[in-house]
C-alpha cells in the first residue's frame, strides 16, 4: 500500500455532510422510479445486477451509521490517502455483502431507512470519532469524505446500466475528483507531469525533471467524470485517447501504467 501523503488536502466539514446527503437523496429519488424489468438489468460490475447495485449504494451509506455505533478504536489505522488504495483486498467480501442485503428488502424500503438513520446521525457526529471500518480504522469526518467516491462512482454505474441520468451533486463530484487525483500523485510520486481536472483539481506527480515556470512539459487533461471512470477502471487510457476525452501531452504523460487507482 502506498504510503499517505504528510499534506493532505482539507475538506470542510459542513460541506462534505451536506454532499453526502444530497446525492444520497438524488440515487434514492431515481431508485423509488425503477421497474422490476430494470432491477434485473446487468450492470458493468460483473455479476451484479442493477438491485444488487442499488444495495451496494445503501449499504456503504449505512455502514457510517452502523459503524459508529460500535465502539471506537483505540487508534487511526487508515489515513484518508490510504483508503483507495486499501479496498481492492476486500472486493469478495463487499460482494457477498451486496447481495444480502440488496435481498433483504425492496429499494424504497432500504433507501428510506437508511437516509433516515443517516440524517439522525450527521448531526451530532464527531468528525474525530474514531470507526472500525472494513479497511482499517479511520477518522468519521475521513470516512465521510469517501462516501462521496461511493457514491459518485455508483451513480455513474447506475446511469450507464439504467440510462436514468441521476445528477451529480457539485460538492460530491469535486471532492471525488480531487482525492483520486491526490491519490495518483501518492502512487505515483513526482513534479515532471501535470494532471488537470478542471474545474476541481490539478496535481503534479510522476518523477522526473521538474519545472519550475511556464506551462509543464507533460500536461493531461480531462473532465470530472472520465478521470472518475478512468480512476476506478471503468474506462481504459486507450479507450479515452481515442473518444478525444483525456489530452496528453509529453514523454511522461501517458499514465496508463498507473490506472486505476481505486479497485
Amino acid at each position: 500500500m502506498p504510503p499517505a501523503k504528510k499534506r493532505t488536502r482539507s475538506y470542510d466539514s459542513a460541506k462534505i455532510r451536506t454532499a453526502v446527503l444530497a446525492q444520497f437523496e438524488h440515487v434514492r429519488r431515481a431508485v423509488g422510479t425503477l421497474t422490476p424489468e430494470q432491477l434485473a438489468l446487468p450492470t458493468r460490475l460483473g455479476d451484479w445486477t442493477v438491485r444488487d447495485l442499488t444495495g451496494h449504494i445503501a449499504m456503504v451509506i449505512d455502514t457510517v451509521v452502523r459503524t459508529y455505533a460500535n465502539p471506537a478504536p483505540a487508534a487511526v489505522k487508515l489515513e484518508l490517502l490510504d483508503w483507495p488504495f486499501a479496498t481492492i483486498k476486500h472486493a469478495g467480501n463487499v460482494s457477498e455483502d451486496t447481495k444480502e442485503i440488496a435481498a433483504s428488502a425492496e429499494p424504497p424500503e432500504l433507501y428510506a431507512r437508511t437516509a433516515a438513520r443517516l440524517a439522525e446521525l450527521l448531526p451530532v457526529a464527531s468528525d474525530d470519532r474514531l470507526l472500525a471500518t472494513r479497511v482499517g480504522a479511520m477518522r468519521f469526518g475521513d470516512y465521510l469524505v469517501t462516501r462521496t467516491v461511493e457514491l459518485i462512482v455508483h451513480t455513474d454505474d447506475l446511469n450507464d446500466a439504467t440510462g436514468l441520468g441521476i445528477p451529480c451533486d457539485r460538492q460530491a463530484l469535486a471532492t471525488c475528483t480531487r482525492l483520486l487525483a491526490d491519490a495518483l500523485a501518492v502512487k505515483a510520486p513526482g513534479a515532471s507531469t501535470e494532471v488537470r481536472v478542471p474545474p476541481f483539481a490539478v496535481v503534479q506527480c510522476v518523477e522526473g525533471p521538474r519545472h519550475t515556470r511556464g506551462t509543464p512539459p507533460n500536461v493531461v487533461e480531462t473532465d470530472p467524470l472520465t478521470w472518475i471512470r478512468l480512476a476506478t477502471g471503468r474506462t481504459g487510457w486507450a479507450e479515452a485517447l481515442d473518444a478525444a476525452k483525456v489530452s496528453a501531452s509529453g514523454e511522461r504523460a501517458d499514465l496508463s501504467g498507473l490506472l486505476p487507482i481505486l479497485g
